[in-house]
């Protein structure tokens, strides 16, 4: 009786050769998802700049085909599992183009129309004595750096104090108070800040004080919070072999803190401390409150109002009269220009700071 031969059998038998199975499938260009992009970008454009369309309309007629296309073309060529890779990438990437759309157009529009008062005349003048054309933001832009220089020198230490104590002392109830308060902090309005501070100087100089002085306390009211958060997740990331290491030692905690601690997490403290900073340069709300604005330069913080480059923007704008609109509106976008560039200078600083105090591995 002969034995049925299997599938098994017949796959070790050298006379049967087997179907050979490809290594390798069948794919889109490579260039095929940025090249189907880059067209609904521009069809997207055209929509918007040639037939008038919604800005709106055109991002959403641009993402939908872009994704369509990309899927149905997919699914031809790789099949269904191919093609779902394919759709949760364009989904992907188009959200990233639509989170970045705000982004350009702030700072297109901004740059285009800062151009125009962008000169030696706007750093160089203040307003004392100009009615209409002309003049600068000398005096505003000297402010700014004072008031935020002292809310700087006023923040950092207790911000990074704090964070000390949370990370290596705290315990107990009050450890869990201090970070529940912190974490009220971040999210308070800055106008509450200024009214806070105003209604405190108040009660020992009297009503309708203003002094720089008074803005860098409210700004440092917002900073404080942030130089906490950012100092303490550093802190958390220094392995505590390299505190168990120096307790072995028997260096004191005090100096393990200040010379093995701090100088490990210094590139990403330094780094939070200077976005930090970026985060209130361009407050407007607790600085109209608490400073005001003047016309003039005034280099003491502890003695009248100053200028600041917000307050000195919006001020151009609420202030402009209707036969001198146009002067007022630029320098208000000059402001706000200086206030960005300022802003994209310090992040640059912090990735620099980040880089060059990084731990350094040698191999």
């Amino acid at each position: 009786m002969s034995t049925p031969t299997t599938s098994l059998d017949k796959s070790r038998d050298p006379a049967v050769v087997l179907a050979p199975v490809p290594l390798s499938r069948a794919s889109l260009p490579r260039g095929a998802a940025p090249g189907t992009l880059a067209a609904f970008v521009l069809i997207g454009l055209a929509l918007w700049q040639l037939l008038d369309a919604a800005p709106a309309l055109a991002a959403i007629v641009g993402v939908v085909g872009y994704t369509a296309t990309v899927y149905l073309w997919s699914r031809t060529v790789e099949g269904p599992r191919g093609a779902f890779d394919r759709f949760v990438t364009a989904i992907v990437s188009s959200a990233f183009l639509l989170a970045l759309l705000p982004l350009v157009s702030v700072l297109g529009t901004v740059v285009g129309e800062g151009l125009e008062r962008f000169d030696s005349e706007f750093f160089n003048n203040s307003m004392l004595g100009v009615v209409n054309e002309g003049g600068g933001a000398s005096h505003a832009l000297t402010g700014t750096l004072i008031i935020t220089g002292i809310a700087a020198l006023i923040s950092v230490p207790i911000g990074m104090m704090t964070a000390i104590y949370l990370i290596e002392y705290g315990r107990g109830r009050l450890a869990r108070a201090i970070t529940f308060f912190v974490d009220v902090m971040t999210g308070i309005p800055s106008i509450v800040a200024g009214l806070f501070v105003y209604a405190l100087f108040e009660l020992f100089y009297g009503p309708g004080i203003r002094m720089g002085f008074m803005g860098s306390v409210a700004l440092s009211v917002l900073m404080i919070p942030v130089v906490v958060r950012s100092t303490e997740e550093m802190l958390k990331l220094v392995p505590n072999e390299l505190r168990e290491a120096s307790y072995a030692l028997a260096v004191p905690k005090w100096r393990t803190i200040l010379k093995v601690v701090l100088p490990t997490a210094i590139a990403g403290i330094a780094t939070g401390v200077t976005l930090a900073i970026a985060r209130v340069i361009g407050e407007t709300a607790p600085l109209l409150i608490t400073v005001g604005i003047t016309r003039g330069d005034n280099f003491d913080p502890f003695e009248g109002r100053m200028a600041t480059l917000s307050v000195y923007s919006y001020n151009q704008y609420a202030t402009a009269p209707g036969f001198a609109r146009e002067a007022f509106y630029d320098r208000a976008w000059a402001a706000a220009l200086t206030l960005i560039l300022i802003v994209m200078a310090l992040n640059l600083v912090a990735r620099l700071i980040a880089r060059l105090f990084a731990p350094k591995i040698r191999n």
